[in-house]
C-alpha cells in the first residue's frame, strides 16, 4: 500500500486560506445593492450568524441570499436544515436569478480589487503552519493542485502574496465549471507518474460524498478538513463514513503517515 500520495488536490477556502470576512464583506455589499439597502452597516451580530451558517453556501450568488434570510428572521435551525428551500424562495419572491446575483457579486468584488487589492487581500488569513507545508510539497516530487469553487485568479493572487507562484494549470477554479469529481478523475488520467495515488482534502462534506459515489474514483483516499466551513454533524459523519476520513490541521501541517 501507498503510504503517501503521488497526487494531493486542496480545496482552496477552507482547507488552505480563511476568507470567512472578506465573504461577509462582499456578501454584505452586493446584498445592499441588490436590496437597494441606505443604512450600510451591518446589524452587529449579522456577521457571527453568517460565519456560524457559512457551510450552508455551495456558490458565491448564495451568500447575499443569507444575509437576505436572515435580516427576514429566518432561524439559524431553519438555514441549516432547509437551505437550498430557503434560497429559491427568496429568488422567487425577490423576482432575482441567480446568475444576476453571481454577477453582481463577480462585479461588485472586481471592483474591489482594481480599486483597494490591498484592503481585498488583508480580509484573508491563511491558516496557521499551512504555507510553510504548501512549500515543501511543491518542492517535492508530489504533484499538488488546488480544485476549488472560487475563481483560479484570486486563488493565485492571495498565494503569490505568499510567495508562492502556482501555474495556471495548477490551479482549477470556478471558471472550469464542472464538477470537482470530473477534475479528479482528469488528474488521475493525466498522470505521468505510476501507480498514481490521489488524496483529495475538502471541507464540504457533500462534495466529498459526491465524489465516493463515483466508481472510478473509489481509490481516492477522502478528507474533511475539520478546521474549515463545515458543521459538527458533518464532522460526525465524516467519522462514520466508511471512505471519508476526519483530518486535522495539526494532521495537515505534519508528515503523511500522520493523516491515518
Amino acid at each position: 500500500m501507498i503510504a503517501q500520495p503521488t497526487i494531493l488536490a486542496l480545496d482552496f477556502d477552507g482547507v488552505i486560506c480563511n476568507g470567512l470576512n472578506e465573504y461577509f464583506e462582499t456578501a454584505w455589499r452586493t446584498y445592499c445593492e441588490i436590496w437597494s439597502r441606505t443604512d450600510k452597516t451591518p446589524p452587529n451580530d449579522l456577521a457571527t450568524k453568517f460565519y456560524r451558517l457559512r457551510p450552508v453556501i455551495e456558490t458565491g450568488w448564495e451568500m447575499p441570499v443569507l444575509i437576505a434570510a436572515l435580516l427576514s428572521g429566518v432561524t439559524e435551525d431553519k438555514i441549516l436544515r432547509e437551505w437550498n428551500a430557503i434560497a429559491r424562495a427568496i429568488l422567487q419572491k425577490n423576482q432575482l436569478q441567480s446568475a444576476t446575483i453571481a454577477h453582481k457579486l463577480d462585479s461588485l468584488r472586481d471592483r474591489w480589487i482594481r480599486d483597494d487589492l490591498a484592503s481585498w487581500l488583508n480580509l484573508h488569513s491563511f491558516y496557521p503552519g499551512v504555507i510553510a507545508k504548501l512549500n515543501s510539497w511543491l518542492n517535492s516530487p508530489l504533484q499538488v493542485f488546488i480544485v476549488t469553487t472560487k475563481e483560479g485568479r484570486f486563488v493565485r493572487q492571495l498565494l503569490a502574496q505568499q510567495g508562492i507562484q502556482l501555474s495556471e494549470n495548477s490551479v482549477f477554479g470556478k471558471e472550469n465549471k464542472r464538477p470537482k469529481y470530473e477534475i479528479l478523475y482528469e488528474l488521475i488520467t493525466a498522470a505521468k507518474t505510476l501507480p498514481v495515488s490521489l488524496w483529495f482534502v475538502e471541507d464540504r462534506m457533500k462534495t466529498l460524498e459526491i465524489v465516493a459515489q463515483q466508481a472510478n474514483l473509489d481509490a481516492v483516499k477522502l478528507y474533511l478538513a475539520d478546521w474549515g466551513y463545515n458543521t459538527s454533524n458533518e464532522r460526525q459523519a465524516a467519522q462514520n463514513h466508511d471512505r471519508i476520513r476526519l483530518l486535522s490541521l495539526a494532521q495537515f501541517t505534519d508528515d503523511f503517515s500522520t493523516w491515518g
